[in-house]
């Protein structure tokens, strides 16, 4: 049987490469869709490639990427069909105008893209290279759960969605953390050509073709500790006796200050109130014991401080997006029996 050749050519995708970008982000975009073009010419009737990558740069050059790689790179040509930006090497607490300063020539590529019409997508913080281009004002994004917060805070009129893995506005899709380029490529491949390809390259590659939610990775303890000593050691404290009934009234005592005062300090300065952390740490908790103890679901329920399965399975799937069963199925470490 004479195959069909793809209808208009091979859909375009431009990666733009930057010094300091993750190489990896793009290597996995570019090989997961090459992957999907030998899927499809071996399980359908098409003949030619479903995507063609280019690998650009804002100044036509070479560039270096994190870590020192050094990538080829090429100056835009037209007709691209979607650019895509990866993330970069940053880490909480950076000074991200001095950072996101290093690439104006790519944030103004970005912006000329997009006034042309060209569709664009990031990986991971890449986010932020399209927050400095104005793309993302107005619209729904999101990026890494560890850079969430610090996107929201840079950007304010962007509604961020921090446990989304893609978030697709109109002609602006933003993924979450490293891994996530690979939830992009297999999107890019189900809508340009088809589920039965995106579900055979996914197979191939042994990637996940239906996560919908980071929240399982979130870990609390990576997140940036407030600056202030008192909720500081109000969460020492609470760490301490994580197993214990909470009790504000004793707490606020503890520190010599009014249980209002205790609520309007700690929330200024961690964002939450004390209960609220208390039941995030639990839960971190439960995640360390689910991934690694041979004890029960009920027994790290009482390791945690609770004692109504129902109120420990709620929370718990509120926060990680998953229950307590499935949690420890999915992130149960090689060897824990």
């Amino acid at each position: 049987m004479v195959g069909r050749v793809v209808p208009g050519g091979p859909f375009r995708v431009g990666i733009l490469a930057f010094d300091g970008c993750f190489a990896a982000e793009i290597f996995g975009l570019s090989d997961l869709l090459l992957m999907a073009n030998r899927v499809a010419l071996a399980s359908t009737a098409t003949v030619g490639d479903q995507f063609e990558v280019s690998v650009l740069s804002a100044g036509g050059g070479p560039v270096s990427a994190a870590g020192g790689c050094p990538l080829g790179a090429t100056l835009a040509h037209t007709g691209l069909d979607v650019l895509v930006v990866p993330g970069f090497e940053v880490m909480p607490g950076d000074d991200l105008d001095a950072t996101l300063g290093a690439w104006t020539a790519e944030t103004r590529f970005i912006a000329a893209a997009v006034a042309v019409g060209v569709p664009v997508a990031s990986v991971c913080v890449g986010a932020f290279l399209l927050g400095e281009a104005g793309v993302l004002d107005g619209r729904r994004a999101t990026t890494s759960w560890l850079f969430s917060a610090a996107l929201a805070s840079r950007f304010p009129d962007v509604s961020v969605t921090p446990e989304a893995i893609v978030v697709a506005d109109d002609a602006v899709t933003t993924t979450a953390g490293f891994s996530a380029v690979h939830d992009l490529a297999i999107r890019l491949i189900r809508r340009h050509a088809g589920e039965q390809v995106a579900r055979r390259t996914a197979r191939v590659a042994l990637v996940a073709d239906n996560r919908t939610t980071q929240t399982p990775y979130v870990d609390d303890s990576m997140l940036l500790a407030p600056s202030s000593r008192f909720a500081h050691d109000v969460q020492r404290r609470l760490l301490e006796r994580l197993d214990q009934p909470y009790d504000l009234g004793a707490l606020s005592r503890e520190f010599n200050v009014s249980t209002r005062t205790m609520l309007r300090r700690f929330a200024a300065e961690a964002g939450r109130s004390p209960l609220d952390f208390l039941q995030s740490a639990r839960v971190q908790a439960a995640k360390r014991l689910l991934e690694t103890d041979d004890m029960s679901v009920a027994a790290v329920m009482e390791q945690v401080g609770y004692r109504d399965a129902g109120t420990f399975r709620r929370l718990f799937t509120e926060q990680v997006g998953v229950t307590p069963a499935a949690y420890r199925r999915q992130f149960r470490a090689v060897g824990a029996r």
